[in-house]
């Protein structure tokens, strides 16, 4: 301290650096403030508390306003609630299947249907079973359910190969194949079969069927019988109920559903938790009918458009509908069918005595 009073102010070192004026500013604030403080119970404590506080300047207002950096997507950073940064863009599952899907299954059918031309004239260049004409093979058992089972397989073996692409998942994932659920619901299922097949007795003794239908003709055929069971109970089931209630029906849904939500401009329903699609129930009603119909019409020329078997098969079909949308599990369908389809040759089975008297039918 010097004589005066003041405080001596230290010495400075030769080629030591001299203090810069930011920090002689800042000694004096720190001693500055430190003579501001108010000691609690001091007359002066109110009207310290009273000061009103420094505004904010320009710069710590643009700091207060940046981005945190973990700040959550939803949190509004602005007076208008918009959020400080877009929303990352969340893209809806796609539907499957859909009408789209349905004309690439259509695509692939056409495809394997020239094949299997191709393949049916190079049998008839050999004269498999005795039969060289186009004419003869269109009457022929062995060719007509040989062509219906190779047109079948070489469709589903394309798309085995195409839909997943599509999909990024299984065929029968995408179908919802399900036959976990199926299972469970046998009882169900079995009994619904019982029903169904009540139903065709009653409707056959009601509105019966007419005569030298072309089905019965084929029956009649020698050897056809026991062919077209095992083809009815297998093959015809697996994959007509792939192609109505695994393809068509989900799609027709689909549709429906998505052209009431354009008209009331209303949001999609969300699909399950396994990501497959939910319809509402204007839409599965809907698309059960044009299914059933669709359905009855592909079997009208079996049964010789008539009326009585074309409405159990509308019938029929709706209650297959029902099982697939019920269980949500394609495999149920396709039970419910093939032991619908065993139950009526079991029938014909037993009134013709083994298929000895096909005139009994």
């Amino acid at each position: 301290m010097n004589h005066d009073g003041t405080p001596e102010q230290p010495a400075t070192l030769p080629g030591a650096p001299e203090p810069c004026l930011s920090e002689t500013r800042s000694i004096d604030s720190a001693t500055e403030d430190s003579r501001s403080i108010v000691v609690p119970g001091s007359p002066s404590e109110s009207e310290a508390f009273s000061e009103p506080l420094p505004e904010a300047t320009p710069a710590a207002t643009e700091t207060a306003n940046e981005p945190l950096l973990f700040q959550s997507w939803t949190e509004a950073g602005t007076d208008s609630g918009q959020a400080l940064w877009p929303h990352p863009a969340v893209s809806r599952a796609v539907r499957v299947p859909h009408m789209g899907h349905l004309v690439i299954l259509g695509l692939l059918a056409l495809v394997a249907l020239l094949v299997d031309g191709v393949l049916a004239q190079i049998a008839l260049h050999f004269g498999l079973y005795g039969i060289s004409t186009t004419e003869k093979a269109l009457t022929d058992i062995h060719y007509t359910l040989g062509s219906m089972g190779i047109l079948y397989l070489l469709t589903l073996a394309a798309s085995m190969l195409v839909f997943p692409l599509i999909w990024h998942k299984s065929l029968f994932a995408g179908l919802q194949w399900n036959g976990a659920a199926a299972m469970r619901n046998r009882q169900r299922l079995l009994a619904l079969t019982a029903a169904c097949f009540l139903l065709a007795v009653i409707s056959g003794s009601l509105l019966p069927s007419p005569d030298d239908t072309p089905i019965d003709k084929m029956f009649r055929t020698p050897g056809a019988a026991w062919l077209l069971f095992g083809f009815g109970v297998t093959f015809a089931p697996f994959f007509e109920e792939i192609v109505f209630r695994g393809f068509l029906l989900p799609a027709l849904a689909t549709a429906f559903d998505w052209m009431g939500e354009r008209m009331s401009r209303r949001s999609a329903m969300e699909p399950d938790d396994r990501g497959h699609p939910n319809w509402s129930l204007a839409a599965m009603i809907s698309a059960s009918v044009f299914t059933s119909l669709i359905f009855a019409l592909m079997h009208a020329e079996q049964t010789g458009k008539a009326v009585g078997p074309f409405l159990i098969l509308v019938v029929v079909s709706l209650f297959l509908c029902w099982a697939r949308l019920r269980t949500r599990s394609l495999a149920a369908s396709v039970l419910v069918h093939a032991c619908y389809n065993f139950m009526l040759f079991s029938l014909m089975l037993v009134g013709t005595q083994g298929f000895q008297h096909l005139n009994r039918m």
